[in-house]
């Protein structure tokens, strides 16, 4: 999930074509509307390489790094929905309605939110667990 986060933004908004020219290369976006995408890119790939930091060393507790890389990881993911509810904002443009996918109705990326912030929810959890069966 750490690689996914630090690398997906990048990818499908920059250097996939399939997705990048709804994103950085769309020419109907204003230059500031590019700038918010390069820094959600950018913010992504931080939060991504410093959850892998966290979990790749070897000193420390374990657990408490685990929580912390599983939270850092949620938040460019969980912050898609409540984007949701500011005025003007949608999960694609227009002029792509007929390129957008979507999954059990979800948008694409929603939908991938969605799985991942499962997937780090249970991983957690099952984590969690498994610490407290190991101490008593």
């Amino acid at each position: 999930m750490a690689i996914e986060t630090a690398f997906g933004a990048l990818l499908f908004d920059l250097v996939l074509h399939d997705t990048a020219h709804e994103h950085m290369y769309n020419p109907a976006w204003p230059p500031h509307a590019k700038f918010h995408d390069a820094q959600y890119i950018v913010t992504s790939l931080a939060l991504g390489l410093f959850a892998l930091v966290l979990l790749a060393r070897r000193r420390g507790d374990t657990h408490s790094r685990l929580l912390w890389a599983s939270g850092v990881l949620a938040v460019p993911w969980a912050s898609m929905f409540p984007a949701l509810l500011f005025p003007g904002t949608a999960t694609y443009d227009p002029e792509f309605r007929d390129e957008t996918q979507f999954v059990l109705g979800l948008h694409g990326q929603m939908f991938m939110a969605v799985v991942t912030l499962v997937i780090l929810a249970i991983a957690t959890f099952l984590a969690s667990a498994r610490r407290r069966r190991g101490s008593s």
